[in-house]
This record gives C-alpha cells, sequence and structure tokens, in this order.
C-alpha cells in the first residue's frame, strides 16, 4: 500500500470539513450462508502480513557509534591504564581483527571455561608452540568472547615483543606487559587475569618433531607470583597450534645476524616467500583445566623454592596429560 502524504498543519489557514466517507456493508441474500472464518495461520507470520519491518536505526547507530570512536580517538579523549592497555581500542578493533581467525580459520573450540573465576585474579599458565605466537592471542579471544563476564586476559610477552616498532604499540595497546614478576603481581592483584607461558622461546620455535612435547618451564617463577599475589593457576593446554608452521628447520646462522631467537624452515617459507607466512587452516582445541589454589599456603611460601618446583611440575603435568588426551580424541589436525 503506497504511504500517505502526510500535510503539515498551519494554525493560520482556514480550515476545510472534509466530508466523512461511511462504507456500507453489501446486503446480505437472507439464504444465504455466512463466509466461513479464516483460518488461524501457524508459524512464522511473513514481513508484509505482520506488518514487521528490519531494523531501520541498526545501521544509523553503528555509523554513528563509528563516528564517535573516530572522534574520541582523534582527540584523545580515551583512557588506558598504567601500561598502556586500551580497552576501547581492543574490544572495538583489535578482537574485531583476530575473531575471524578464531571462529572461521582456526574453528577454535573451547572448553572448560567454566574454570576461569567470574571475578578476582588468577594466573593461566598454557602451553606454547606455532612457530608464531599466535596462541596467545587465540587465548586471549577465547577468554574474551566466551567467559560469562567477557573477561581480558593480559598476557606476559618476552622482551623482543617490545622491540618490535608496530608490534610493541600493538602489543601495550592489547593489554600485554613484559614477562618480569613485579608486572604480573600488581595485575593480579588488581583483580585482571594474567596469561604466561612459561616455555617461552623454546616452546614455539621447537623442531616439528617435538611437538606436543612440553619444554622446561623454567625456575617457576610463576608459581612464585600466584603465592604472592594468593590467586589461583588455572592450566590451559591448546591443540591444534602446533602444525599451523611444521618447523623442519632452524637456520641458525640467519637467526644470529637477525639478532632473533630462530629462523624457521617449514614446507613453505622461505620458498613460496610472503605466502608461505600463511598459517595452515589447522583445527584447534583449548581447554582450560581445574584451578590450583594459592591462598593456603603461608606468606614465606613463595620462597620455598621445594614447594615452587612441585607446584610447576604439578601445573606441567596436568597440562601435558590434557594434550595426550586432547590428541587421542582429536579427529584429524584439520577437522
Amino acid at each position: 500500500m503506497a504511504d500517505a502524504k502526510v500535510i503539515p498543519f498551519d494554525e493560520d489557514r482556514p480550515r476545510r470539513r472534509v466530508p466523512r466517507r461511511v462504507r456500507v456493508a453489501p446486503p446480505v441474500e437472507p439464504d444465504a450462508a455466512p463466509a466461513p472464518a479464516p483460518a488461524p495461520v501457524s508459524g512464522p507470520v511473513p514481513e508484509s502480513v505482520s506488518g514487521a519491518v528490519p531494523e531501520a536505526g541498526s545501521w544509523d547507530r553503528r555509523i554513528a557509534g563509528g563516528l564517535a570512536f573516530l572522534r574520541r580517538r582523534v582527540t584523545g579523549d580515551y583512557e588506558v591504564d598504567d601500561f598502556g592497555y586500551d580497552k576501547e581500542l581492543t574490544d572495538q578493533v583489535l578482537m574485531s581483527l583476530m575473531r575471524p581467525l578464531f571462529d572461521k580459520y582456526f574453528r577454535v573450540e573451547v572448553k572448560g571455561i567454566e574454570n576461569i573465576p567470574k571475578e578476582g585474579g588468577a594466573l593461566i599458565v598454557a602451553n606454547h608452540s606455532g612457530t608464531l605466537p599466535l596462541d596467545g592471542l587465540m587465548m586471549q579471544v577465547a577468554v574474551h568472547d566466551h567467559h560469562p563476564e567477557r573477561r581480558h586476559l593480559r598476557l606476559l610477552a618476552a622482551d623482543l615483543v617490545f622491540m618490535l616498532p608496530v608490534v610493541n604499540e600493538l602489543a601495550r595497546k592489547a593489554g600485554h606487559t613484559l614477562a618480569c614478576a613485579e608486572d604480573a603481581q600488581r595485575l593480579l592483584e588488581a583483580g585482571e587475569l594474567v596469561g604466561v607461558m612459561p616455555e617461552g622461546f623454546k616452546g614455539i620455535g621447537k623442531p616439528f618433531g617435538d611437538r606436543y612435547k612440553l619444554q622446561r618451564f623454567g625456575r617457576g617463577g610463576f608459581v612464585s607470583t600466584a603465592l604472592r599475589a594468593g590467586t589461583p593457576i588455572v592450566p590451559c593446554s591448546i591443540v591444534g597450534a602446533e602444525e599451523i608452521y611444521p618447523m623442519v628447520g632452524n637456520a641458525k646462522t640467519l637467526a644470529r645476524l637477525l639478532g632473533i631467537p630462530y629462523f624457521p624452515i617449514t614446507p613453505t617459507f622461505p620458498w613460496l616467500g610472503p605466502l608461505g607466512a600463511v598459517p595452515l587452516p589447522t583445527k584447534w582445541t583449548i581447554q582450560f583445566g581445574e584451578p590450583i589454589p594459592t591462598d593456603g599456603y603461608p606468606a614465606e611460601a613463595a620462597e620455598d623454592p621445594m614447594l615452587m618446583f612441585n607446584l610447576t611440575d604439578q601445573v606441567r603435568e596436568q597440562i601435558q596429560h590434557t594434550l595426550y588426551r586432547l590428541l587421542v580424541q582429536r579427529r584429524s589436525v584439520f577437522f
């Protein structure tokens, strides 16, 4: 039906009386049977019948929100914390860039998200692999998108991350900070979720033949930090990252010249050039294990080397056993 023409009302203009139209029902023959009532409509009602129309203002609100976001970025009217973390930029931009990789490319399945506390600090300890540290970013998306409180994970990164010009700024904005005990303890005591991968470069730079075999977890510094802050330790096991860049060789001489821990050689890199840097579309699983409490230990427990060794070994064994179990359950690397 065509839209009715609306005539603006003018108080100074004389009003004209419009005759009312009265609809007169046609006469009904005495012997005619009454028309049957219409049958009830079952199922969803089409928009043309129900009169419902798509929400016209949704795009307007998105455009207005985007313009407001750009205005705040230009004028500097946004907040960052002491570590350089920009929550608005992370939610609006960085998470949106990583989410297609998480949902569509790696098709990450998340398990045990209920083991991450709804509030308060916690230290999430995960295995590290994949030649490039994409596993940490995917773990960050998993916590944010699948936790009922949509919590943010603050990752502890190596010194090399903060030496690269563009990567340094993006890492700070995304909430990453230097992997040192002081920063980790401050974040945990402030009630933040902190992620650490104790294998470091030994984990992501190991050859393909050693995949899913955990490397040494350092000296247990992360356990000492959790004990001082009194926060639980949540083990995390990641399956699928080992195969995105199968590292079959390491050009150590070239790595020393470039000042990097290793120079990976894979079946596609450097032979295919930039195309060889595209990760393989493996199927991922991220599982968060049951938390290990630390608040029941005395204050001096953080200085006990034997206790730190036992807790470190407990976390490492729990992650390794979960990796083996997930590998047995996995049907295929890519499906």
